[in-house]
């Protein structure tokens, strides 16, 4: 799978990484045996990079990457990446300090398995948390302890990912980028790459929307965001289907299809979309399906695709989406 450098960490990653917020939380039941057999199949895959955060399942997904880690005995050969501050209640700037983020930190520690994280990530703090110096001298003050390796974060809004790289502490920002979510693109990649700060796609298929599978009939469980979350009503609007109207989605969708090259899903067209911009590091989809797994990896070694292409996802992102998107994150 082909490599790409993440930021100035000095890690070597793989292109296409695995995301597994959906082992352990907001997308359905998910078993142990099911999530430990989608990370095996991510490495048999040649996946080398995982994120995870200490709120999905409430550190059942960090348990379980640990569990297939010692299992292989890889933990040299993967670098994991995980993220704190969801857990917090109530959900403050000021909470964002240092006794606060050790103790999470601390069992982060203790789920994986490791004395230090190779990669700690701010998960999505409010926005007044990038405007506290303090926040970032907490990240400084764990990585002097050796708790923390290297530091992160991961945003909502392309204006917070700008804000965060003025921070030293910062080296990575985890950041939703898709057909449906371009601005990151136009605001925010050339800066990422003036500094050398890596760049982690999540949300890459938006929630499901541009696999092509999912249809205005789909039913989703109760506990899964995209039944419980569809305007914000858990937490950012902007995680469950990139934020916009489903309708809309399903609209853009139906035009996407014609474009879809040859031997390509619509999926691996979406995430290859996204490799092509070089200022990303990583892109991070996830699935408890097998097969998805093994062909979103696969995408790595794929052709680019055509300039005709993105042509016309740009068309179909102005007339479906922009309006209801682009101003917003």
């Amino acid at each position: 799978m082909n490599r790409r450098q993440l930021g100035t960490t000095g890690y070597d990653v793989t292109a296409v990484g695995l995301g597994t917020w959906n082992i352990g939380g907001d997308w359905g039941d998910v078993s142990a045996a099911e999530g430990r057999e989608t990370i095996r199949t991510a490495l048999d895959a040649g996946v080398d990079f995982i994120d995870t955060a200490d709120v999905y399942g409430d550190g059942f997904s960090e348990q379980r990457i640990a569990d297939v880690l010692d299992e292989r005995e890889v933990r040299d050969e993967v670098t994991v990446a995980t993220k704190v501050g969801r857990r917090l209640d109530p959900h403050t700037a000021e909470r964002y300090n240092y006794d606060t983020l050790s103790e999470h930190v601390d069992r982060s520690r203790e789920y994986l398995g490791v004395d230090t994280l190779e990669l700690l990530q701010l998960h999505c703090p409010p926005t007044d948390a990038y405007y506290q110096p303090e926040t970032f001298d907490a990240l400084a003050q764990l990585k002097d302890e050796g708790k923390v390796e290297h530091c992160g974060v991961s945003v909502e809004r392309v204006e917070e990912a700008l804000k965060a790289i003025e921070y030293p502490e910062v080296e990575t920002v985890q950041i939703i980028f898709n057909m449906f979510r371009q601005r990151p693109a136009e605001r925010f990649f050339e800066a990422a790459k003036r500094r050398d700060v890596g760049v982690i796609v999540r949300v890459p298929l938006a929630s499901g929307l541009l696999t092509g599978n999912l249809s205005r009939d789909t039913e989703f469980p109760e506990n899964d965001h995209r039944n419980f979350n569809i305007e914000g009503e858990a937490f950012d609007r902007g995680e469950t289907f990139a934020g916009l109207p489903v309708d809309a989605g399903f609209d853009a969708v139906d035009e996407l299809r014609g474009h879809v090259p040859e031997r390509m899903t619509m999926a691996q067209m979406a995430l290859r979309w996204i490799l092509d911009h070089d200022a990303v590091s990583t892109v991070i989809p996830g699935s408890t399906n097998p097969d998805h797994v093994r062909a979103n990896a696969a995408v790595s070694e794929m052709d680019q695709l055509s300039n005709q292409v993105h042509g016309a996802v740009r068309d179909i992102y102005e007339e479906y989406v922009f309006d209801d998107v682009h101003h917003r994150w």
